[in-house]
């Protein structure tokens, strides 16, 4: 299987932009239980602007990220553009019974969330110099680590389905994968991990136009009572290099949840709602 993805700058410093933009680009394997096998690199750059140097950073963090994911960028393709652009083809392999889709999902099923939520938010902070250190050190870890160990850990477990929360956020996606899966979902709403700052900057109005147009969708097929208001918007967040949200049999969410506490940060995965009886793809949060 192939995926690609690319984007422009999200933190200042070109080496993790190029590291978060491959580890986000493998995240679409690690969803669907694939190894990656290799990737190839895609940039643009305004040479005119910057010095090559900057572009050479960006594709060293990608070369490095690659390299922890057992990987070798085997080549790749750059063009001039105004801004800085780059991100990764990769493809990766899985035996078809151990594919994980988002269709596969049962009601009962846990659903389970590997990443906290936030890095919009933090981001769009960044952008206007309005983040503490601690925030954006904190999503900046979040974003440059791989969904490999959770990956595995859902297959050991019998994920029957995944996704990766990306550009749609958490309720998007859950509504995607609760439809094609033929259920309806319930989200806890105090149960979803949150990066350190995401609450204070959607107080200070720290909103991206990726999350009201997520939130603006969310309505057609999402409630919440008042009181969560807030948590909406920031469960609407658009996520770079975001968590995989797994559904599992309840039964197995435990198990599941104690190897992730063995790989991943402690606060940064949970339990966080999940599939029920109902119309295709309707979501609560409560």
């Amino acid at each position: 299987m192939a995926t690609v993805d690319v984007f422009t700058p999200i933190v200042d410093d070109p080496y993790p932009y190029g590291a978060i933009a491959a580890a986000n680009a493998l995240s679409d394997l690690y969803a669907m239980g694939a190894r990656p096998l290799l990737a190839l690199a895609i940039g643009a750059f305004p040479r005119d602007k910057l010095p090559l140097e900057v572009m050479s950073e960006i594709m060293r963090g990608g070369v490095d990220k690659a390299a922890e994911a057992g990987i070798p960028v085997a080549g790749g393709h750059t063009i001039e553009n105004p801004e800085p652009v780059y991100g990764l083809a990769a493809i990766g392999e899985v035996q078809p019974a151990r594919v994980v889709t988002n269709a596969g999902g049962r009601p009962g099923d846990a659903l389970v969330l590997t990443k906290a939520l936030g890095t919009g938010l933090v981001c769009t902070a960044l952008r206007v110099d309005e983040a503490k250190g601690e925030w954006i050190e904190a999503a900046v870890d979040s974003m440059l680590r791989l969904n490999r160990d959770a990956s595995e850990a859902m297959l050991a477990h019998g994920a029957s389905a995944c996704t990766d929360i990306t550009g749609f956020g958490l309720l998007v996606h859950t509504h995607e994968l609760a439809r094609a899966s033929g259920c309806a979902a319930e989200i806890a709403a105090d149960s979803v991990p949150l990066l350190p700052g995401a609450r204070e900057c959607l107080a200070m109005g720290m909103t991206a136009a990726g999350l009201l147009r997520n939130l603006d969708h969310a309505r057609t097929f999402a409630e919440w009572r008042p009181s969560h208001d807030a948590l909406a918007k920031v469960f609407a967040d658009p996520q770079t290099s975001g968590g995989l949200l797994i559904a599992v049999a309840e039964g197995n969410a435990p198990a599941l949840l104690t190897d992730l506490a063995e790989e991943l940060p402690a606060g940064s995965f949970a339990y966080v709602g999940q599939l029920t009886e109902g119309d295709a793809g309707r979501v609560r949060v409560v």
